[in-house]
């Protein structure tokens, strides 16, 4: 039965994907589409919700991470209206999303976190995880709205992308996103670093997913100062925001990918933050 659900999931995030791109294209299904993204992230929550939230504790596995991160991103970028904002957006995420929700059906582990039952931690993990996929979906946004940028100046646009809101416009909205993320992302290494022991019952150690997780901190820092004092934008801002995006996705589902799908390792410590 879980393998249908996944299996749903992911076909309705395809059929979401092909209705954006044919709006995109002209094509009156924009309410279909906006529909079937809907009814993906209804089904999707229920099938999170069964593989994660076990009696043992959160379930946190590479592949249910894999796909709640995913299912996260598709839920900032509609409701915060990038999806219909920038129909670019949507093409790239949605399939993205699709076969994230597959994998689990595919390749199902286990990685129990017993520390998840206390309220603490499982808001530590839901900070992390949020401003994850606040990140996703700016590093996706401004990737479309660097192409839109490179066709408004060649004087090429597509008929979507000539209907979009100012340049200047998008930009701001994009890095509210990212100033978001970056206080969320704040919030959880504070609660990760000096709380670690009561979140996960355990010190806080350096480890590799610490220094990423930092790493991708100080770009989003950097980033957003060198916005502030210089009016970085374009292809600067893109370079910072996709590099820190990296870093944090590598120091979060980069190591679980090592520890548990090559090293399979099981120990409990699926922290997101």
């Amino acid at each position: 039965m879980n393998i249908l659900l996944h299996v749903l999931v992911a076909a309705l995030y395809a059929v979401a994907a092909w209705l954006c791109r044919a709006a995109a294209q002209g094509m009156k299904r924009r309410a279909w589409g906006r529909a079937a993204i809907a009814l993906a992230l209804v089904v999707h929550a229920v099938v999170i919700a069964r593989a994660i939230v076990t009696p043992q504790g959160l379930d946190l596995s590479f592949v249910n991470a894999l796909s709640l991160v995913a299912g996260l991103a598709v839920l900032v970028a509609w409701v915060s209206g990038a999806l219909a904002i920038l129909p670019g957006v949507a093409t790239m995420i949605l399939p993205v999303a699709a076969l994230c929700a597959a994998i689990p059906a595919i390749s199902p582990t286990a990685y129990r976190f017993p520390y998840a039952d206390a309220p603490f931690a499982a808001a530590h993990i839901a900070v992390s995880l949020v401003a994850y996929a606040l990140f996703v979906v700016a590093a996706l946004q401004a990737m479309v709205l660097t192409r839109v940028e490179q066709r408004l100046h060649r004087g090429a646009p597509s008929s979507a992308e000539a209907r979009t809101p100012p340049l200047l416009t998008l930009e701001r909205y994009l890095f509210r996103l990212i100033t978001i993320g970056f206080v969320l992302l704040t919030i959880s290494l504070i609660s990760g670093v000096f709380f670690s022991e009561e979140i996960f019952g355990k010190p806080a150690a350096f480890t590799h997913k610490v220094v990423l997780t930092v790493a991708g901190w100080v770009a989003f820092a950097v980033l957003l100062a060198g916005r502030w004092r210089y009016g970085w934008r374009g292809r600067t801002a893109l370079k910072w925001i996709l590099g820190g995006t990296l870093l944090l996705l590598l120091g979060y589902l980069g190591s679980k990918f090592v520890l548990e799908v090559l090293l399979h390792r099981t120990a409990a410590g699926g922290t997101a933050g």
